[in-house]
């Protein structure tokens, strides 16, 4: 059972605030998967080891599933985006209308990358020699086919990366010997039927260049309790040190119960209080919202959220559990994708910046239900170093608590470049999801 804490004279776990709820509860959120990890440290050299980084390009990122775009990104045929990862670039294109291909950005002549960024193209045309394949790979016309008698036009296709979709992303894995993405991803698929992600339409697409190793970047947002540190705006209405932290084979989670007084609250915030808080009132600024007699601010959340979301899905909004619709379901999809569950629309990637082990993009994703004819996604929001996330309007308050995040990220990189210490510790529970992306980071990057 998932840690229970004293709150008010009284001990709570997230079952306890799941037996609150009025609607029945789906056996994937109200049952746990404790994980089980022989070792609460990790090495620091993960972090900070070019030779390190040069073993995830090889053993990792050329070895695993990972996502690319959106398919509503490239929408058409000839669509295409250009994937770069540690150093590694894959052209994604609709090679028709139910198929999507991936290839190395690679032309087979010289080596010059076939494409430079994203767009759209009735063949893939090197911009060098003009060698030329249509959208299958296949070898479509030399300019000077005399000088490559020798060649056999069937040798010479573009070779195939395995590409994969789920929830509307689109994921490639250059392994050839890959299992099937369906195999991959388990039972994440059943965990987010009801949520529909591939309904949904990219609103918001923000990347970060942040100055820290990806893996210091990601498990900042792997774990909830630090949040009564990093984001103490959030304390009277999030129970950290009661979220339910699962972990299952390629994929974890962990659920921080909202509008709930939690362990690390020093007192017992009242239901204005808590609202005031998630709704970012400041102080001698008026409640925007009326709550009824003797309302909680769960119930008020609960209430307001399930009208919000029957112009989306009509009556069918009442079949979701309350706990779908107020607190936070935070995924990670191994090794690299966070996406959130319930009615809440963030997604995480998290990446090498190119070839560099210390430093790294971070994306942000805002997936959004729609009425109507799916609206165009959004371009891409490119942000520097020291460019903030609260200059994205359009991320809204989530821009701060982003801010707040990536204070820390370049000073726990210089700690541990600094620290005399060989290791981090982590905790025995809350920091679980982390210890499981360890485990699955060193099978990987460790097999023979």
């Amino acid at each position: 059972m998932g840690e229970s804490h004293d709150v008010g004279g009284r001990r709570i776990s997230y079952q306890d605030v799941l037996s609150l709820d009025t609607k029945e509860v789906p056996a994937h959120i109200s049952q746990e998967s404790r994980g089980n990890f022989d070792f609460d440290e990790a090495p620091i050299d993960i972090y900070i080891s070019r030779e390190w980084h040069e073993r995830e390009r090889e053993k990792l990122w050329k070895k695993v599933w990972q996502v690319a775009c959106r398919e509503e990104q490239i929408p058409e045929v000839g669509d295409h985006i250009v994937y770069e990862i540690a150093g590694l670039s894959y052209l994604v294109i609709r090679s028709a209308p139910d198929e999507i291909r991936a290839y190395p950005n690679a032309c087979l002549h010289r080596g010059r990358q076939l494409k430079d960024y994203a767009g759209r193209c009735a063949e893939i045309r090197c911009s060098f020699h003009a060698m030329t394949w249509d959208l299958n790979g296949d070898l479509k016309r030399i300019p000077a086919p005399w000088e490559f008698e020798h060649i056999d036009p069937e040798q010479f296709k573009l070779p195939a990366v395995k590409v994969g979709t789920w929830a509307g992303f689109v994921f490639i894995n250059p392994d050839p010997d890959a299992e099937p993405l369906e195999s991959f991803l388990g039972d994440l698929p059943q965990h987010f039927a009801q949520w529909d992600l591939e309904n949904r339409y990219l609103e918001v697409h923000v990347s970060k260049l942040l100055r820290c190793n990806w893996k210091v970047a990601q498990e900042a947002f792997m774990e909830c309790w630090h949040a009564a540190a990093t984001h103490p705006q959030t304390v009277p209405y999030a129970a950290f040190g009661v979220c339910q932290v699962d972990c299952y084979d390629n994929f974890a989670r962990f659920i921080t119960p909202s509008e709930v007084a939690g362990p690390m609250t020093p007192w017992e915030p009242s239901a204005e209080e808590m609202l005031r808080a998630t709704l970012d009132v400041r102080e001698g600024e008026q409640l925007p919202v009326t709550l009824e007699p003797g309302e909680s601010a769960r119930s008020f959340i609960i209430r307001n959220t399930r009208e919000k979301w029957r112009a989306f899905l009509g009556d069918k909004i009442d079949e979701w559990a309350d706990c779908e619709l107020v607190d936070n379901f935070t995924y990670t999809v191994f090794p690299n994708l966070m996406p959130w569950g319930g009615v809440h629309k963030i997604c995480y990637r998290f990446r090498p910046n190119g070839d560099d082990h210390r430093t790294c993009i971070m994306d942000v994703f805002y997936i959004s239900p729609f009425t109507g004819e799916r609206p165009a996604p959004a371009e891409e929001v490119r942000l520097g170093f020291d460019d903030p996330f609260n200059s994205v309007p359009a991320l809204g308050i989530v821009g701060n608590i982003l801010d707040q995040d990536c204070f820390n990220m370049e000073k726990v990189q210089f700690g541990l470049e600094t620290t005399s210490k060989k290791t981090v510790t982590f905790a025995s529970y809350q920091e679980d999801n982390l210890k499981w992306m360890q485990q699955l980071l060193r099978r990987y990057v460790e097999a023979e």
